[in-house]
Protein backbone atom coordinates (compact mmCIF):
# COMPACT_ATOMS: atom_id res chain seq x y z
CA UNK A 1 0.00 0.00 0.00
CA UNK A 2 2.86 2.37 0.79
CA UNK A 3 4.31 1.76 -2.69
CA UNK A 4 0.95 2.42 -4.31
CA UNK A 5 0.59 5.65 -2.33
CA UNK A 6 4.04 6.84 -3.36
CA UNK A 7 3.52 6.13 -7.03
CA UNK A 8 0.09 7.66 -7.14
CA UNK A 9 1.38 10.75 -5.41
CA UNK A 10 4.03 10.98 -8.10
CA UNK A 11 1.37 10.73 -10.80
CA UNK A 12 -0.73 13.34 -9.07
CA UNK A 13 2.18 15.74 -8.74
CA UNK A 14 2.87 15.41 -12.45
CA UNK A 15 -0.65 16.54 -13.22
CA UNK A 16 -1.25 19.25 -10.60
CA UNK A 17 -1.73 22.66 -12.21
CA UNK A 18 -2.43 24.86 -9.23
CA UNK A 19 -4.39 25.39 -6.04
CA UNK A 20 -8.09 25.95 -5.74
CA UNK A 21 -10.53 26.09 -8.65
CA UNK A 22 -13.20 23.71 -9.85
CA UNK A 23 -12.63 20.00 -10.36
CA UNK A 24 -12.49 18.85 -13.96
CA UNK A 25 -15.20 16.35 -14.85
CA UNK A 26 -14.21 13.01 -16.37
CA UNK A 27 -15.90 13.91 -19.65
CA UNK A 28 -13.64 16.95 -20.01
CA UNK A 29 -10.38 15.27 -19.01
CA UNK A 30 -7.65 14.62 -21.56
CA UNK A 31 -6.93 10.91 -21.79
CA UNK A 32 -3.21 10.22 -21.47
CA UNK A 33 -1.70 6.84 -22.29
CA UNK A 34 0.82 5.21 -19.96
CA UNK A 35 2.56 1.83 -20.02
CA UNK A 36 0.94 -0.34 -17.33
CA UNK A 37 2.36 0.26 -13.85
CA UNK A 38 2.92 -2.72 -11.57
CA UNK A 39 1.91 -1.03 -8.32
CA UNK A 40 -0.96 1.12 -9.51
CA UNK A 41 -4.08 0.87 -11.67
CA UNK A 42 -6.35 3.31 -13.46
CA UNK A 43 -9.00 2.74 -10.79
CA UNK A 44 -6.92 3.37 -7.67
CA UNK A 45 -5.26 6.30 -9.41
CA UNK A 46 -8.66 7.96 -9.90
CA UNK A 47 -9.62 7.36 -6.27
CA UNK A 48 -6.31 8.72 -5.04
CA UNK A 49 -6.65 11.88 -7.14
CA UNK A 50 -9.99 12.54 -5.45
CA UNK A 51 -8.31 12.17 -2.05
CA UNK A 52 -5.51 14.54 -3.08
CA UNK A 53 -8.03 17.16 -4.20
CA UNK A 54 -9.97 16.90 -0.96
CA UNK A 55 -6.96 16.79 1.38
CA UNK A 56 -4.75 19.42 -0.24
CA UNK A 57 -7.48 21.60 -1.78
CA UNK A 58 -5.84 21.44 -5.21
CA UNK A 59 -7.24 21.20 -8.69
CA UNK A 60 -5.79 18.30 -10.68
CA UNK A 61 -5.06 18.99 -14.34
CA UNK A 62 -7.47 17.65 -16.92
CA UNK A 63 -5.74 14.30 -17.49
CA UNK A 64 -7.17 10.82 -17.10
CA UNK A 65 -4.60 7.98 -17.29
CA UNK A 66 -5.26 5.01 -19.56
CA UNK A 67 -2.90 2.05 -19.13
CA UNK A 68 -1.55 -0.10 -21.97
CA UNK A 69 0.44 -3.35 -21.87
CA UNK A 70 2.77 -2.28 -24.69
CA UNK A 71 3.91 0.73 -26.69
CA UNK A 72 2.33 -0.31 -30.00
CA UNK A 73 -1.17 -0.58 -28.57
CA UNK A 74 -0.73 2.80 -26.85
CA UNK A 75 0.45 4.39 -30.09
CA UNK A 76 -2.48 2.88 -31.99
CA UNK A 77 -4.87 4.37 -29.42
CA UNK A 78 -3.26 7.79 -29.89
CA UNK A 79 -3.50 7.54 -33.67
CA UNK A 80 -7.16 6.50 -33.52
CA UNK A 81 -8.11 9.26 -31.06
CA UNK A 82 -8.94 6.95 -28.14
CA UNK A 83 -6.39 8.95 -26.12
CA UNK A 84 -5.08 12.46 -26.74
CA UNK A 85 -1.54 12.19 -25.31
CA UNK A 86 1.00 9.65 -24.15
CA UNK A 87 3.46 9.80 -21.26
CA UNK A 88 6.95 8.66 -22.23
CA UNK A 89 10.60 9.80 -22.21
CA UNK A 90 12.46 12.53 -24.09
CA UNK A 91 14.48 10.08 -26.20
CA UNK A 92 11.27 8.26 -27.23
CA UNK A 93 9.53 11.56 -28.01
CA UNK A 94 12.45 12.72 -30.18
CA UNK A 95 12.39 9.40 -32.05
CA UNK A 96 8.62 9.56 -32.60
CA UNK A 97 8.73 13.15 -33.85
CA UNK A 98 11.67 12.46 -36.17
CA UNK A 99 9.82 9.48 -37.66
CA UNK A 100 6.50 11.33 -37.97
CA UNK A 101 6.34 15.17 -37.83
CA UNK A 102 2.64 14.99 -36.96
CA UNK A 103 3.71 14.31 -33.36
CA UNK A 104 4.70 17.13 -31.04
CA UNK A 105 6.25 17.43 -27.59
CA UNK A 106 3.68 18.91 -25.20
CA UNK A 107 4.45 21.18 -22.28
CA UNK A 108 1.37 20.52 -20.21
CA UNK A 109 2.59 19.60 -16.74
CA UNK A 110 4.31 21.81 -14.22
CA UNK A 111 6.84 19.45 -12.63
CA UNK A 112 9.64 17.53 -14.30
CA UNK A 113 10.54 13.98 -13.36
CA UNK A 114 13.77 12.26 -14.41
CA UNK A 115 13.83 8.46 -14.19
CA UNK A 116 17.01 6.40 -13.91
CA UNK A 117 17.26 3.22 -15.98
CA UNK A 118 18.87 0.16 -14.44
CA UNK A 119 18.70 -3.63 -14.42
CA UNK A 120 16.54 -5.74 -12.15
CA UNK A 121 17.77 -9.15 -10.95
CA UNK A 122 16.45 -11.71 -8.50
CA UNK A 123 17.16 -10.84 -4.88
CA UNK A 124 19.32 -13.90 -4.32
CA UNK A 125 21.41 -13.36 -7.46
CA UNK A 126 23.97 -11.14 -5.74
CA UNK A 127 26.88 -12.30 -7.89
CA UNK A 128 25.10 -11.21 -11.09
CA UNK A 129 24.12 -7.87 -9.54
CA UNK A 130 27.69 -7.20 -8.40
CA UNK A 131 29.08 -8.13 -11.83
CA UNK A 132 26.62 -5.85 -13.60
CA UNK A 133 27.43 -2.98 -11.24
CA UNK A 134 31.14 -3.43 -11.86
CA UNK A 135 30.72 -3.37 -15.65
CA UNK A 136 28.31 -0.41 -15.54
CA UNK A 137 30.90 1.58 -13.58
CA UNK A 138 33.65 0.59 -16.02
CA UNK A 139 31.50 1.68 -18.98
CA UNK A 140 30.68 4.98 -17.29
CA UNK A 141 34.30 5.68 -16.36
CA UNK A 142 35.75 4.92 -19.80
CA UNK A 143 33.01 6.80 -21.68
CA UNK A 144 31.47 3.76 -23.36
CA UNK A 145 27.94 4.46 -22.10
CA UNK A 146 28.16 8.04 -23.35
CA UNK A 147 29.37 6.89 -26.77
CA UNK A 148 26.59 4.32 -27.08
CA UNK A 149 23.96 6.89 -26.03
CA UNK A 150 25.26 9.28 -28.69
CA UNK A 151 25.25 6.63 -31.41
CA UNK A 152 21.98 4.89 -30.61
CA UNK A 153 19.92 7.74 -29.11
CA UNK A 154 21.25 11.26 -29.83
CA UNK A 155 22.50 10.67 -33.40
CA UNK A 156 20.19 7.84 -34.38
CA UNK A 157 19.07 7.80 -38.01
CA UNK A 158 15.31 7.71 -38.43
CA UNK A 159 15.08 6.95 -42.17
CA UNK A 160 14.88 3.23 -41.39
CA UNK A 161 14.91 0.66 -38.62
CA UNK A 162 17.56 0.91 -35.87
CA UNK A 163 20.61 -1.16 -36.75
CA UNK A 164 20.47 -4.80 -35.70
CA UNK A 165 23.12 -5.59 -33.09
CA UNK A 166 25.03 -8.84 -32.96
CA UNK A 167 25.40 -10.21 -29.47
CA UNK A 168 28.72 -11.92 -28.64
CA UNK A 169 28.88 -15.68 -28.21
CA UNK A 170 31.39 -17.60 -26.10
CA UNK A 171 31.49 -21.37 -26.32
CA UNK A 172 30.66 -23.10 -23.02
CA UNK A 173 30.06 -19.76 -21.28
CA UNK A 174 27.11 -19.03 -19.00
CA UNK A 175 24.01 -17.62 -20.72
CA UNK A 176 22.17 -14.69 -19.14
CA UNK A 177 18.55 -14.31 -20.27
CA UNK A 178 17.44 -10.68 -20.51
CA UNK A 179 13.80 -9.60 -20.96
CA UNK A 180 13.14 -6.87 -23.55
CA UNK A 181 9.81 -5.19 -24.28
CA UNK A 182 10.28 -2.85 -27.24
CA UNK A 183 8.20 -0.25 -25.39
CA UNK A 184 10.76 2.58 -25.45
CA UNK A 185 12.17 3.00 -28.96
CA UNK A 186 15.04 3.63 -29.57
CA UNK A 187 16.03 2.84 -25.95
CA UNK A 188 14.30 -0.55 -25.78
CA UNK A 189 13.45 -1.50 -29.35
CA UNK A 190 12.14 -4.63 -31.07
CA UNK A 191 11.80 -4.58 -34.87
CA UNK A 192 8.73 -5.73 -36.78
CA UNK A 193 10.35 -9.14 -37.34
CA UNK A 194 10.91 -9.56 -33.59
CA UNK A 195 14.62 -8.75 -33.42
CA UNK A 196 15.72 -6.51 -30.51
CA UNK A 197 17.92 -3.54 -31.42
CA UNK A 198 18.64 -0.03 -30.15
CA UNK A 199 20.53 1.38 -27.19
CA UNK A 200 19.72 -1.27 -24.59
CA UNK A 201 20.77 -4.08 -26.92
CA UNK A 202 24.03 -2.27 -27.67
CA UNK A 203 24.64 -1.90 -23.93
CA UNK A 204 23.96 -5.61 -23.42
CA UNK A 205 26.34 -6.57 -26.22
CA UNK A 206 29.12 -4.60 -24.52
CA UNK A 207 28.25 -6.07 -21.12
CA UNK A 208 28.38 -9.59 -22.57
CA UNK A 209 31.84 -8.93 -24.03
CA UNK A 210 33.21 -7.59 -20.76
CA UNK A 211 31.67 -10.31 -18.59
CA UNK A 212 32.52 -13.06 -21.11
CA UNK A 213 28.90 -14.22 -20.89
CA UNK A 214 26.35 -15.08 -23.56
CA UNK A 215 23.27 -12.84 -23.68
CA UNK A 216 19.93 -14.33 -24.73
CA UNK A 217 17.09 -11.83 -25.31
CA UNK A 218 13.54 -12.80 -24.33
CA UNK A 219 10.58 -10.73 -25.57
CA UNK A 220 7.95 -9.99 -22.89
CA UNK A 221 5.21 -7.41 -22.30
CA UNK A 222 6.23 -4.55 -20.03
CA UNK A 223 3.73 -5.57 -17.35
CA UNK A 224 5.13 -9.13 -17.32
CA UNK A 225 8.74 -8.19 -16.50
CA UNK A 226 8.56 -8.97 -12.78
CA UNK A 227 6.80 -12.28 -13.45
CA UNK A 228 9.40 -13.17 -16.09
CA UNK A 229 12.13 -12.59 -13.50
CA UNK A 230 10.58 -14.52 -10.61
CA UNK A 231 9.59 -17.44 -12.87
CA UNK A 232 13.18 -17.54 -14.21
CA UNK A 233 12.00 -16.94 -17.75
CA UNK A 234 14.57 -14.15 -17.56
CA UNK A 235 17.57 -13.49 -15.30
CA UNK A 236 17.62 -9.72 -15.94
CA UNK A 237 14.92 -7.15 -16.73
CA UNK A 238 15.18 -3.48 -17.62
CA UNK A 239 13.75 -1.20 -14.93
CA UNK A 240 13.24 2.52 -14.28
CA UNK A 241 13.79 4.09 -10.87
CA UNK A 242 11.32 6.87 -10.10
CA UNK A 243 12.88 10.01 -8.59
CA UNK A 244 13.20 9.85 -4.82
CA UNK A 245 11.89 12.69 -2.65
CA UNK A 246 10.35 13.25 0.76
CA UNK A 247 7.08 11.70 -0.45
CA UNK A 248 8.51 9.12 -2.84
CA UNK A 249 10.67 6.56 -1.00
CA UNK A 250 13.56 4.76 -2.62
CA UNK A 251 12.59 1.61 -4.56
CA UNK A 252 8.93 2.67 -4.53
CA UNK A 253 8.23 0.64 -7.67
CA UNK A 254 10.53 -2.30 -6.94
CA UNK A 255 8.59 -5.57 -6.61
CA UNK A 256 9.37 -7.95 -3.74
CA UNK A 257 12.21 -10.31 -4.51
CA UNK A 258 13.96 -7.95 -6.94
CA UNK A 259 17.24 -6.07 -6.55
CA UNK A 260 18.26 -3.15 -8.75
CA UNK A 261 21.67 -2.32 -10.17
CA UNK A 262 23.26 1.10 -10.44
CA UNK A 263 21.68 3.21 -13.21
CA UNK A 264 23.21 3.28 -16.68
CA UNK A 265 21.01 6.00 -18.26
CA UNK A 266 18.63 8.82 -17.22
CA UNK A 267 15.82 10.57 -19.06
CA UNK A 268 12.98 13.02 -18.43
CA UNK A 269 9.28 12.12 -18.46
CA UNK A 270 7.40 14.07 -21.16
CA UNK A 271 4.02 14.11 -22.91
CA UNK A 272 3.53 13.61 -26.66
CA UNK A 273 0.48 14.33 -28.80
CA UNK A 274 -0.49 15.48 -32.29
CA UNK A 275 -0.01 19.01 -33.55
CA UNK A 276 -3.20 21.01 -33.02
CA UNK A 277 -3.86 21.45 -36.73
CA UNK A 278 -2.81 17.94 -37.76
CA UNK A 279 -4.78 15.62 -35.45
CA UNK A 280 -5.62 12.34 -37.12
Amino acid sequence: MKKIFALLMAFALLLITGCGGEKVSDSNKVKIGMITRLNASEENFEKFVEQVEETFKVSIASHKPVFFDNFNSMLAALQSGQIQEISTYTCVARYMIAKDPHYVLLKDHSLEFIDSFCFGVREDDTELKDSLNMVIKEMQDDGTLGKLAKEYITDIKTDGEPTAIELPHFDSAQTIKVAVTGDLPPLDYVSADGKPAGFNTAVLAEIGKRMLKNIELVNVDSGARAAALTSKQADVVFWAIVPVSEIIPADSDKPAGMELTAPYYKDKVVHVGFKADEKK
